[in-house]
This record gives structure tokens, C-alpha cells and sequence, in this order.
């Protein structure tokens, strides 16, 4: 017989079974907790005891929230209006094969900032209120991607009419 981690079990008597506590039974009315103080009480964690509170005290503590949900990558219509020309199809494939964009499985969000002098299609990016005023000023185009949750049709029954 080999040696190796699912063979090894504790030889009898290596082991011994943790005092339950505070589930009074045999141990009389403090059930093994004592008398008074802050021990004897529920509730009470066990950092103290462990030595815990001062590592938790020295870690640094990051400000702020990180969402999880993944941000769409961001474009700028002064970058548009630089590497495009007149009535040229924009959408993420294309952003991608450009450089302009990394990743467009998250999708792609154009914002206003800067200025627009070219007409451009826009396919199924997300377009802020302020660029969208400036490209449709311009005489450009929009079509943005709508994402919709399938409802799944449940199945009613028809209803019977009471009879009188």
C-alpha cells in the first residue's frame, strides 16, 4: 500500500473532540462558558482572542465601489471625426480592425466630447444624448442595438364565463 493523501487516516486516540459550548445539557447553568464578562456572552466575535484586530487594523482600506458588470469601451467624436470620412459605416467590428477599440464583446459607447464635421452610419454601438445631438445635427445616422429580454409566453387557460 502506497502513501498518499487519501490513504492517510488519524490513528485512535491522535484526535480529540472540542468542548461544545453554550449548548447548556451536562454542563451545569453557565453551560462551560463561566460567569460573567464578555466571553460568557453571545455574540461576541473571536478577533480579539486571535490576534486578528491588528492585522485587520494595519491592511489599507480601498475607497470607493467596483462594479463587476463590465463598461463598454469609449470613443470620443473628435477620434471619429478624425480617422472616418464622409458617410462611412461605423460599428464595433470596424472600430476593432481600426485600433480604436480593445474589446467588443463588453460593447462599444460613444460620447460627445469634441466636435463632429463628418457624416456617419452608426450600427449597434450605445450613443450619449450629447453626441447623438451632434451626429444627427451634422446629418449623420443612428441605429443602436437594442437588447431585449425574451419573455417566455406562459400558457393561460381560457377563462369560463360564470353561468347563471
Amino acid at each position: 500500500m502506497t502513501l498518499s493523501l487519501h490513504t492517510i487516516h488519524p490513528t485512535k486516540g491522535s484526535t480529540k473532540n472540542k468542548k461544545q459550548i453554550g449548548r447548556g445539557g451536562k454542563r451545569g447553568s453557565y453551560s462551560g462558558k463561566g460567569m460573567k464578562g464578555q466571553k460568557s456572552r453571545s455574540g461576541v466575535s473571536g478577533l480579539k482572542r486571535l490576534g486578528m484586530r491588528q492585522l485587520i487594523e494595519q491592511t489599507h482600506k480601498v475607497r470607493g465601489f467596483k462594479s463587476r458588470n463590465a463598461k463598454p469601451d469609449i470613443l470620443n467624436l473628435d477620434i471619429l471625426n478624425e480617422k472616418f470620412k464622409d458617410n462611412d459605416k461605423i460599428s464595433p467590428k470596424i472600430l476593432k480592425e481600426k485600433g480604436l477599440v480593445d474589446k467588443i464583446e463588453r460593447g462599444v459607447k460613444i460620447l460627445g466630447n469634441g466636435e463632429i464635421k463628418v457624416k456617419l452610419q452608426i450600427e449597434d454601438c450605445t450613443v450619449s444624448k450629447t453626441a447623438k445631438e451632434k451626429i444627427e445635427k451634422v446629418g449623420g445616422t443612428i441605429k443602436e442595438e437594442k437588447k431585449v429580454k425574451e419573455v417566455k409566453e406562459e400558457k393561460t387557460e381560457p377563462k369560463q364565463e360564470d353561468k347563471k
